[in-house]
């Protein structure tokens, strides 16, 4: 997951947190947190990009809507990540509660 930008990276959190999304599902969730347009010239070829990546599936809906949905990959490297980040963040965390 080191070489994925940090949008990537939210694609895959969000993928990981919803059932089966299409594209568009994953847009309005990162349009809120990002709290602006993303557009799909920007969302598509980075999706197209973790899943060239082995990190996401993407399955057919119909004709015109993808869904997507992450691997066993993509969740044992979103398990690698959350452990490297807990080495830094833990213990600030448990400080504020």
């Amino acid at each position: 997951m080191h070489d994925l930008t940090g949008f990537q990276r939210d694609l895959l959190y969000v993928a990981a947190g919803l059932d089966e999304p299409n594209g568009l599902a994953i847009k309005d969730e990162l349009e809120q947190y990002y709290e602006k347009e993303i557009h799909h010239g920007r969302l598509y070829p980075n999706l197209d990009t973790i899943v060239d990546k082995g990190l996401v599936e993407k399955g057919e809906i119909d004709r015109r809507t993808n869904f997507y949905s992450v691997t066993r990959r993509g969740r044992r490297e979103i398990e690698a990540r959350r452990e490297w980040e807990d080495q830094y963040v833990d213990e600030l965390l448990t400080e504020s509660e």
